[in-house]
């Protein structure tokens, strides 16, 4: 019964975290906290019924694990500080998942199954956000269009050369290694390039939407608290007292950036991960 307490906590608190951060870019602190305190007692309370110290150590070891990392991700400039501590909570609070749900597809540990999910979910659900933002402003796909027919040609003669690489590696393998077919070969490197032209032209727009869908400039008048100027490396949004500094400066207008709202993707990952299990392994039992 704890143990499910313990899982809806976190998937209420992440649910809610979502909800501020998609209406005011903020994750109020005191979710991801109250996430923590309550991991780290609900655990202590299932070391001393087990009368075991393994709960609650591995619940620090997961907790602060996920801690760190988050803030290696913030301070590199890829995540907000409410992502971290949102992540951090999780930890604290499912170390492991619940014995009811033990029979699910899980390769590796669940804290590395979530961990991996975070990562698979989110990308996916990072392009879903940067299709919406390129429905609402417009001008996202004609720049995109015209980078990418401004790119055609490098990608014509980059294919060209990766085409010849892979029938010179091809025949290499199947001259010295009987038991595979230049069949084979050829659809290894069909697969190959699709692959590669999908990923560069996602990364394309992308990255448009990066600067088209993600900055723009504002007066000064309008700037307020939790706004990121451009030229910030971390995700923190300015405070009070910058903002009187900003505006006492003399400047008329200001570039500021808005990035991914993640925080949706830890419920999501959470719920797939619960339910479904590895999406690594989900996705190559797909294609094997």
């Amino acid at each position: 019964m704890l143990e499910i307490i313990l899982l809806l906590v976190a998937f209420v608190g992440s649910v809610l975290a979502s909800y501020f951060d998609l209406k005011t870019t903020e994750i109020p602190d005191k979710i991801p906290y109250a996430m923590m305190i309550i991991g780290i007692a609900g655990n202590l309370i299932k070391s001393y019924l087990a009368w075991s110290y393994w709960p609650f150590l591995l619940s620090m070891i997961v907790g602060l694990g996920y801690l760190g990392f988050g803030f290696v991700m913030y301070f590199l400039g890829q995540w907000g500080g409410g992502d971290a501590k949102i992540l951090s909570g999780i930890g604290f609070l499912l170390p492991s998942l619940p014995s009811q749900f033990n029979t699910k597809d899980l390769f590796f540990p669940f804290p590395l199954s979530f961990f991996f999910n975070v990562f698979l979910i989110g990308a996916a659900y990072m392009i879903f956000y940067a299709l919406v933002i390129s429905i609402i402003n417009r001008k996202i796909w004609s720049i995109f269009l015209k980078d990418l027919k401004a790119n055609a040609r490098m990608i014509l003669i980059f294919n060209f050369l990766l085409i010849l690489c892979l029938l010179v590696f091809g025949f290499f393998l199947v001259k010295y290694y009987n038991f595979l077919r230049m069949f084979d070969v050829m659809k290894l490197g069909v697969v190959v390039i699709f692959a590669w032209v999908g990923f560069f032209i996602l990364w394309k727009f992308v990255k448009v939407v990066e600067e088209i869908g993600f900055k723009k400039k504002i007066p000064i008048s309008e700037l307020k608290v939790g706004d990121v100027p451009v030229d910030y490396k971390i995700w923190e949004g300015i405070t009070e007292k910058e903002l009187k500094k900003i505006k006492s400066s003399g400047k008329q207008q200001i570039w500021i950036k808005e990035g991914v709202r993640f925080a949706p993707a830890f419920p999501l990952a959470l719920i797939f991960t619960v339910l479904i299990g590895d999406g690594i392994v989900w996705f190559l039992k797909l294609y094997i």
